[in-house]
């Protein structure tokens, strides 16, 4: 599966955010803590070169707080990047995002000189939110709708810091199916793209291998079913999700369970492990070499077949 929704603007941001990181001293990408992968723009690593970067991973508190810990560890592996759990409305938060700056740009800082952070993220993860405490006025517009940012701003937090604000970004294709998938079970990705249904499936089958006693409290189950399709079924008949005939309206599941699941009322949880990308990484990888080999014998046939 491969997810199509690029609007227009985050193709011009793109192409800003290229033009405008000459004068920006470092990097601030907001990531959703349940999602810290799969919320991360590939292209980030390669625009930034060796600019420092600050990853922050918010909406902690609907996250599995040892998860978080471990992607902390594993994302400040790589070299000039910090990491931040927070959850967008502490002022510690703030205090710390803007040590962290002056850390990272010591010789700015202590020669009070303006430092130029760009702050990105996908759309829907908080960077607004993020945005505006930091600023300690409502500067950027939020909303629960991915996509709210569509110009980018520069922002004096009259602290030394200017942030230049960027439209949130997703990447034209998302070639790895459950990522796309992530995206869209967290409501980053418009309910729009893919069905309502299809992303339930996901969710279940997730939460069955990952958070079985999340699903038995929420729906009061004293034995969970083995399949995503069960669940749904079974989710709909504890919730009376019928319809004629006394089937079951899926579409009305896959909606309770997905916005309870976005809520946080299944609890903490991380769609995703640092062991699960690195794996799933590698099968990508050994597809698309396999897609390559069929372009390439596809095209030697062609040749041959032109020769003859």
């Amino acid at each position: 599966m491969q997810i199509q929704w690029y609007p227009g603007h985050m193709h011009k941001a793109g192409k800003e955010i290229k033009e405008a990181l000459p004068g920006i001293d470092l990097l601030i990408e907001v990531l959703d803590a349940r999602i810290p992968f799969s919320s991360a723009n590939p292209l980030l690593s390669e625009l930034r070169a060796d600019k420092p970067c600050i990853k922050i991973l918010n909406k902690a508190d609907l996250a599995d707080p040892a998860r978080t810990q471990q992607w902390q560890e594993y994302l400040e592996r790589e070299q000039g990047v910090k990491t931040l759990a927070t959850t967008a409305v502490h002022s510690e938060n703030v205090e710390q995002i803007i040590d962290l700056c002056r850390k990272l740009i010591p010789h700015k800082a202590e020669n009070t000189k303006v430092i130029h952070a760009l702050i990105m993220g996908i759309p829907n993860v908080g960077k607004s939110t993020i945005i505006n405490a930091l600023a300690g006025r409502t500067i950027a517009k939020t909303g629960n709708e991915p996509a709210v940012t569509k110009r980018q701003q520069r922002i004096d937090l009259h602290n030394g810091i200017i942030l230049c604000d960027t439209p949130g970004m997703l990447w034209p294709n998302l070639e790895n199916p459950n990522t796309g998938y992530r995206l869209a079970t967290t409501g980053a990705i418009k309910d729009t793209a893919l069905k309502h249904d299809d992303i339930a499936s996901f969710a279940g089958e997730f939460l069955l291998r990952d958070y079985p006693e999340s699903l038995k409290q929420r729906y009061q189950i004293d034995k969970l079913p083995e399949t995503d399709y069960e669940l749904l079924l079974l989710i709909g008949k504890k919730r009376g999700c019928l319809r004629g005939g006394g089937n079951i309206d899926i579409d009305k599941v896959a909606k309770i369970l997905l916005t309870e699941l976005r809520d946080g009322l299944l609890g903490r949880l991380t769609l995703e492990t640092p062991e699960d990308m690195e794996k799933e990484l590698i099968e990508l990888v050994a597809l698309q070499e396999k897609r390559e080999a069929k372009k390439a014998l596809r095209k030697n046939k062609w040749k041959a077949n032109r020769g003859t």
